[in-house]
């Protein structure tokens, strides 16, 4: 299992959390995502590698992006 930590630029509430949380839980091998909001951070966990495209596009898709840390 992996671990990868994102920033993520937009965020302010729970509302946004859980947007992110179920865009990238739809991503195949990601098993937990926990979101800081307050930090601005996101750490997705994984049985295989997942790639950062496919992270980026799935917070894209809840309409936040991710940014270089």
């Amino acid at each position: 299992m992996s671990s990868t930590d994102y920033a993520v630029r937009g965020m302010t509430c729970d509302h946004c959390a859980g947007a992110v949380t179920a865009e990238v839980t739809k991503i195949p091998g990601v098993t937990g995502v926990q979101v800081d909001v307050a930090a601005g951070r996101l750490t997705v966990e994984a049985d295989q590698p997942v790639a950062d495209d496919a992270v980026a596009e799935a917070v894209e898709e809840a309409g936040y992006e991710v940014v270089p840390a």
